[in-house]
């Protein structure tokens, strides 16, 4: 530590101090004795105004001297150097009966810059004497100096709330503004999900057909596809009426293609050739020939492929309309019940609309034809019934084989369980969506197809082209044995093949005497001769008359029936 002291207070060992206060920060000041010291002047730190030491005494004024240490009233005093407690050496001096402030320091005062007199500052012994500061400009009559304007170093506690509220209006804006730029971009981002699901849609509608002026789903699709090329699932389907006897026939067809379901109603007059060449009706064919050889004749005739032959029994569709829980109809006849004992009992099935059926009902009007109505009236009942077992069936082909599973019908093959129920659950897909419908097939009064009434259904939905036996190729025969000789049916049927005619079973009745042979119209007469020759029986067996089924000629062999002779 360098201890300041003073050059010739070292040197002079008779230099005297004097303690004269303590600085601000409570250390001790001293100064040195002058050699010829008057008085002394007691330093009064308290002094009030008009006693002791004016520190901003400019002059002018007399001092009276206070002695704390009981000196009293010194009166004049000799000139004696005024304290500066900031040490700036700028004071005014007394002279005369003025006395003269007091420097704790050590300086002495003027009125004006004054230069720092050694021998008149005081030093501390051992400690570091005043820290020397720079002398400062007179301003005026005043001396301004930065210790004296503290506000400028703190801290501007306004400007800091300004600045931070400028900063939290800055953030809160900026909030704003990102809030709302998240709330444009979410509305954009809603805009663009709803323009996307609505081009979606739309366009599903044009894909399928569906949208408002714009052409069928049929047309559509069938227009990207030709008919022939689209693909086909084909079953034919007989009901057999175990009461009442006969049956009714249709084919249900999936088009894989166009995504369309088709119930095909098929009239029991429908002409079939045989392989033989012999002509028979659809009716007819189920009885005699069975399943497989009705599919293939179908199949010659419409130029379909079906894939299998669905016997369905009355008692089973009863069963499977309970087991999926009754279905709905549009029905369009009331329908009697056929257990009811009395002619007043109320029917078993109401004519309306979405009538629901049972099992028993929905057999009884797929079933019913009314008195003086056509076979196509009850094949269009049937029709209705499928259609809405087909609504009601489950789409799952899991779920659908074991209702087929469950009825324990009889598939015959190749059909089996399986492929019935996964076909059947195709079709329930499609009709819950409303992509299914019913069409009859249109035949003429002889069984035949005509082609431009046809076409919309077997060229359309079945994809193939009308193969009805040719009217001109063969002459087609109906033979009824009532000879009482069984044997004679083949005999007949042999005999006119040969002869080139075609060959229709007619069955067997009651026995007669006489053979007969029938035309219907004036211009088969000749035929009809024609066949009774080649039967070997007399031409006045030949009439005018009603011919049974679509064949051209009727026969009935009687007794008079010779087959040798033929």
């Amino acid at each position: 530590m360098n201890d300041r002291y003073d050059a010739g207070a070292a040197g002079h060992g008779a230099d005297q101090y004097e303690l004269v206060g303590y600085d601000e920060y409570g250390r001790p000041v001293y100064r040195q004795v002058p050699p010829q010291q008057q008085t002394q002047q007691p330093y009064d730190s308290y002094a009030q105004q008009g006693y002791g030491y004016d520190p901003y005494a400019t002059g002018g004024q007399q001092a009276q001297q206070y002695d704390p240490y009981g000196g009293g009233d010194t009166g004049q005093q000799p000139q004696t150097p005024s304290y500066d407690p900031y040490g700036t050496g700028s004071h005014q001096q007394h002279t005369g009966g003025h006395s003269a402030s007091y420097d704790p320091y050590g300086r002495t005062a003027s009125s004006g810059q004054q230069p720092r007199v050694a021998e008149q500052t005081a030093y501390i012994p051992h400690q570091a004497g005043p820290v020397e500061e720079p002398v400062t400009q007179e301003r005026g009559d005043r001396d301004y100096r930065t210790e004296q304007f503290a506000f400028v170093e703190e801290p501007d506690q306004d400007s800091e709330d300004v600045i931070d509220w400028l900063k939290f209006t800055e953030n809160r804006t900026e909030r704003r503004e990102e809030a709302r730029r998240r709330a444009r971009a979410r509305v954009v981002a809603l805009v663009v999900v709803l323009a996307l699901a609505a081009a979606g849609g739309v366009g599903y509608l044009w894909y399928a057909g569906k949208l408002p002026g714009l052409s069928s789903s049929d047309d559509k699709k069938d227009t990207a596809t030709p008919t022939g090329a689209q693909k086909r699932d084909v079953i034919v389907v007989h009901l057999h009426n175990t009461k009442k006897g006969g049956t009714s026939t249709a084919l249900l067809v999936d088009n894989t293609t166009t995504k369309q379901g088709t119930t095909v109603l098929l009239p029991n007059a429908l002409a079939l050739s045989g392989d033989d060449g012999s002509t028979t009706t659809l009716a007819k064919s189920v009885d005699d020939d069975g399943s497989s050889g009705t599919r293939d004749e179908i199949d010659t005739v419409l130029g379909t492929e079906i894939q299998g032959t669905w016997r369905l029994d009355t008692p089973y569709l009863q069963n499977l309309v309970d087991l999926i829980g009754n279905i709905e109809v549009d029905t369009n006849a009331n329908v009697p019940d056929p257990d009811a004992k009395s002619k007043g009992t109320a029917p078993l099935v109401r004519k309306g609309k979405a009538q629901t059926l049972s099992g028993k009902s929905a057999v009884a009007y797929a079933t019913y034809q009314g008195s003086g109505e056509a076979q196509n009236a009850q094949l269009e009942r049937f029709g209705q019934v499928m259609q809405a077992v087909l609504r009601k069936l489950t789409s799952d082909a899991q779920g659908a084989t074991t209702t087929v599973q469950t009825l324990g019908m009889i598939i015959e093959p190749p059909l089996t369980d399986k492929d019935l129920g996964v076909f059947l659950a195709k079709l329930a897909d499609l009709a819950k969506g409303g992509d299914y419908k019913t069409a009859l097939l249109p035949v003429q009064t002889d069984g035949t197809l005509s082609a431009p009434a046809s076409a919309s259904v077997v060229k359309d939905v079945l994809g193939g082209t009308a193969k009805s036996p040719d009217k001109d190729a063969a002459i087609r025969v109906s033979v009824r044995n009532a000879s009482g000789v069984k044997d004679n049916t083949g005999k007949a049927r042999v005999v006119l093949l040969n002869g080139g005619f075609s060959f229709q079973d007619g069955g067997s009745g009651a026995a007669e005497a006489t053979s007969e042979v029938v035309y219907a119209d004036a211009a088969d007469k000749g035929d009809a001769t024609e066949v009774a020759k080649t039967l070997g029986l007399p031409a006045g067996a030949v009439s005018k008359g009603d011919v049974s089924g679509n064949a051209d000629v009727s026969v009935v062999l009687g007794q008079d029936y010779a087959p040798s002779s033929s």
